[in-house]
């Protein structure tokens, strides 16, 4: 075992040999949703583990303490400390990781000097503080927004001053989750703004950024980040008489203000509680703090048990937004217990004798704040982590009567995971049991026996737990240094039918579309006989929101609808036309953006409202008649914007072309395009977008889309436009939608014969771990090591595959690379969709197109960096 810092061995047990077993885990709480052995449904699986190589040179062993953090985007940081056996020294090393990537892990020498302490995610995701023993933080940043790329931005120290505590100050955002309306239609009513004012704020009420931490030594420091980039970095001591602060955690509180509660370790001293108000005064940072009740153990004052727990081992509020609710962990040796307590305002009585001195006090009794016990535990086996719910939920009564009730929503149990090897799910307000999840230890089969130590050994178990943003997973590190991925079934414990398991589902993925979080530890439980119902229920929910609440997630639902049919062999060929619908809607956005009006300051519509009005209006098969409506000198710029566009217009040709072509195997849905046959707005956009290039093209012929035709006096783009027409007409109408005609078909079947028929390049499958994780078998992964592609049947995926010999393509800006690309390109860590990391174009037209996709891809998921060649 690698020698770590000896004031930190009380904080670890001892670790093992790392040649020691590989853990495996089984089930025995029994609840549906996922399918165990037998047919039962079970509340808790392994999805996945992914361990380290073991190199001959220098090894990843698990740090002291280990922590680990998990994001809204489903990002994972966590530490190790690299050992290298040549200098036998340690490095203080951070992990980051997508969970649908986990071997593409991107590992940063932190640069800290003593043991990591804390590591937290700021509130969208993208930002990373690390905290040491030696009380400098940093502040982490992605590298031309990669997710496999970090660099440190910023940061503040306190000197030789351990950091215990750490959290990003409030943005004011907060989102609640209203259960008990799960079946209403309106999203306003599902997912209300609770008030919630920022921890600070700058002019006109915008949240200042920043970072509050605090050290063993009892002091808090607050470091706030300037708009031009400058760090405002105040100290300040909790209370006059600094103690030592062994454990400690951070809250907010509506009104703006922070809450910092802090034990010195023994069960026999009391969890003691600070308000903290941080301010701005003439340009220097100014915190204020405040003594608030403290509270005993409840374990502490029981005769029978007072001696029995000696250590406080975990302090953490319920939430960081709930700083009336905390859940401590006292412990011994062996065994811990666990209490929840809550702070309430209560009734002061008043004696009898200042009662009849004022008549009217007993009308206002004075109120104190008092802290209450909720819950408490038996004897448990002994803690190791903790994880909390980051789910929103509002409760309309946080009595023990609804804790007790046999309903179970995803954010209302916590984990503790145990040095037995155990993770049990509790409810965060009663802590009784729902869900368990037992670990065993077991040998490696290619272990040689000689090697094996004879004397029994410590149980692998989590250093460190963390639940994802809608606790339907769970992340665990181990004593070993692996990395397990736990699913959570949102029915826990719960004999539901297929139905109210879909409206669970359902009601999460909307509040991911709601808040733009990632929805990867949703897909998780999606099955594929799920698949078509969610799909079709999230659509019609989607369709009940007003007009402007739909503009805004038009595009997140598509990129939902998308990520969902990857998961069922009968939808798969679906995927193509939501992620092309999303091209579609985005290049239509680009270049009516581009158009402006003939007079400024008119308050007519602009060109492109105005341009779909007018090919609503005017339903005709000619394209030069619909152009003659038309303010053409709306539509007119500059050549070398043009030209620079023919990229994104190829494509919108070749799309409609290869459209037109499949109507006659309109029957085949496993063809890609086959829902745009009947989708009457997405043809309507094609429409609108034709007469758009077809002016265009009178202005710089270069511009319009190549054709390889038969015939060179055709008119190919009437031709088409004719033809689109035709088959937007009969599906115009979403209510009465009718088929197309005989004459049509015919005519479209001989497309063929006239023009080469494209092919639209359609994004590839990917490697990502989604889709192999339903069969409930645990993958066994390793970092830095993909697994190998999975196997698909050649004909259902043809229009997936792609050879390596074949050319590759940037997605985006639609340019051919070659067969081995010499330019650099990154990847979407969701649809997989490909482009160049650093652009070709100058032209300001396309510069604008790429800037809509610098910080993710077009379905929303984030970019990470590829190697210098791909397949």
């Amino acid at each position: 075992m690698h020698h770590g810092s000896e004031r930190y061995a009380k904080f670890s047990d001892v670790i093992g040999s790392r040649r020691r077993s590989i853990e495996s885990f089984s089930v025995s709480w029994l609840a549906p949703g996922i399918q165990g052995p037998g047919g039962q449904t079970v509340a808790m699986d392994v999805a996945y583990i992914c361990e380290w190589d073991r190199k001959p040179r220098t090894s990843h062993c698990p740090s002291i303490p280990l922590v680990c953090a998990w994001s809204c985007r489903n990002l994972i940081a966590f530490t190790t400390d690299q050992r290298n056996e040549e200098e036998k020294d340690l490095t203080h090393m951070i992990h980051i990781l997508d969970t649908e990537h986990p071997w593409d892990v991107y590992s940063i020498n932190s640069g800290h000097q003593e043991v990591i302490t804390s590591l937290e995610w700021d509130q969208s995701g993208s930002r990373l503080l690390s905290a040491d023993a030696d009380g400098r933080i940093k502040c982490w940043g992605m590298t031309d927004h990669l997710a496999n790329s970090w660099q440190s931005l910023v940061g503040s120290e306190v000197d030789g001053d351990p950091i215990v505590a750490l959290s990003w100050l409030h943005n004011g955002v907060k989102l609640a989750l209203h259960v008990e309306k799960s079946g209403v239609s309106s999203f306003g009513e599902k997912f209300s703004r609770v008030k919630f004012s920022p921890s600070l704020t700058l002019f006109g009420g915008k949240p200042m950024e920043g970072w509050i931490a605090v050290t063993v030594s009892g002091l808090v420091t607050v470091s706030l980040l300037k708009p031009n980039g400058q760090v405002l970095t105040a100290t300040e001591s909790l209370c006059r008489l600094r103690c030592r602060v062994a454990l400690a955690d951070i809250a907010f509180t509506g009104g703006g203000n922070i809450v910092v509660a802090t034990c010195d370790g023994s069960s026999t001293s009391p969890v003691q509680f600070y308000k903290v108000c941080v301010s701005v005064v003439s340009e220097k940072c100014k915190i204020d703090t405040e003594i608030l009740p403290s509270l005993f153990m409840r374990c502490t004052t029981d005769p029978a048990r007072k001696d029995k727990f000696p250590a406080v081992t975990h302090l953490k509020f319920l939430a960081r937004d709930m700083s009336e609710q905390v859940l401590l962990c006292a412990s011994n040796q062996c065994s811990s217990v666990a209490e929840c307590w809550s702070l309430r305002k209560e009734g002061l009585p008043l004696n009898n004798i200042f009662q009849q001195l004022s008549p009217g006090v007993s009308d206002k009794q004075p109120m104190i704040l008092k802290w209450r016990i909720l819950s408490a535990t038996n004897e448990l086996e002994r803690v190791s982590a903790v994880a909390l719910p980051k789910l929103p939920i509002s409760l309309t009564n946080t009595d023990i009567k609804v804790a007790n009730d046999t309903k179970f929503y995803p954010g209302l149990g916590l984990a503790l995971a145990f040095h037995d090897g155990n993770v049990h799910i509790v409810h965060r307000l009663s802590l009784q049991t729902m869900a368990v999840l037992f670990g065993s230890s077991m040998r490696q089969s290619e272990e040689p026996s000689l090697k094996r130590q004879r004397s029994p050994t410590p149980c692998v178990h989590f250093k460190a737990l963390q639940m994802s943003w809608t606790s339907l997973a769970l992340v665990g590190l181990d004593t070993q240094g692996k990395l397990s991925m736990l699913r959570v079934s949102p029915s826990m414990g719960h004999a539901l039918d297929m139905t109210t398991s879909l409206r669970h589902l359902l009601f999460l993925l909307e509040y991911c579309m709601v808040t733009g979080y990632d929805w990867w530890d949703i897909l998780l439980h999606v099955q594929p006989n799920m698949v078509h119902n969610l799909v079709e229920k999230l659509h019609e929910e989607y369709t009940k929101q007003n007009a402007a609440l739909q503009q805004v997630l038009s595009t997140r639902i598509l990129s939902m609808k998308a990520s969902l049919c990857k998961l069922s062999p009968s939808t798969i060929t679906r995927v193509c036309d939501y992620h092309a619908k999303l091209f579609l809607i985005s290049i239509s956005c680009t270049l009516k953006s581009l158009l402006r009006p003939h007079v400024l300051n008119t308050p007519d519509k602009s060109p492109g409202d105005r341009l779909t009005e007018i090919c609503n209006k005017f339903p005709d098969t000619d394209i030069d008649k619909v152009m003659i409506n038309l303010k053409t000198e709306e539509f007119v710029l500059d050549m070398p914007t043009l030209q620079s566009l023919q990229q994104l217009i190829q494509w919108i040709g070749d799309f409609v072309l290869y459209l037109l072509a499949s109507l006659p195997n309109q029957g085949s849905s496993f063809r890609p395009g086959h829902s745009f046959l009947r989708d009457g707005a997405s043809l309507g956009t094609l429409r609108e977008l034709m007469v758009m290039i077809r002016i265009w093209g009178l202005l710089k012929p270069s511009c319009l889309p190549v054709y390889t035709a038969t015939s060179d006096t055709q008119d190919s783009m009437s031709l088409l436009f004719r033809l689109l027409t035709r088959l937007w007409m009969c599906c115009r109408d979403e209510n009465h939608p009718c088929e197309p005609d005989e004459a049509l078909i015919d005519e479209c079947c001989l497309l063929p014969s006239q023009f080469l028929i494209p092919n639209m390049d359609w994004l590839p499958l990917g490697n990502g771990l989604i889709s192999r994780l339903q069969s409930k078998l645990p993958l066994r992964l390793q970092f830095g090591k993909p697994p190998g592609a999975p196997s698909h049947a050649s004909v259902q995926y043809e229009a997936y595959t792609r050879s390596p010999t074949q050319p590759k393509i940037d997605h985006l800006r639609r340019l051919h690379l070659g067969t081995c690309p010499t330019e650099s390109c990154k990847s979407c860590t969701r649809c997989g969709c490909v482009t160049m990391l650093k652009s070709p174009n100058k032209a300001t037209a396309v510069k604008q197109w790429e800037q809509r996709w610098i910080k993710t891809c077009l379905c929303g998921g984030l970019w990470r960096k590829m190697p210098h060649t791909y397949s």
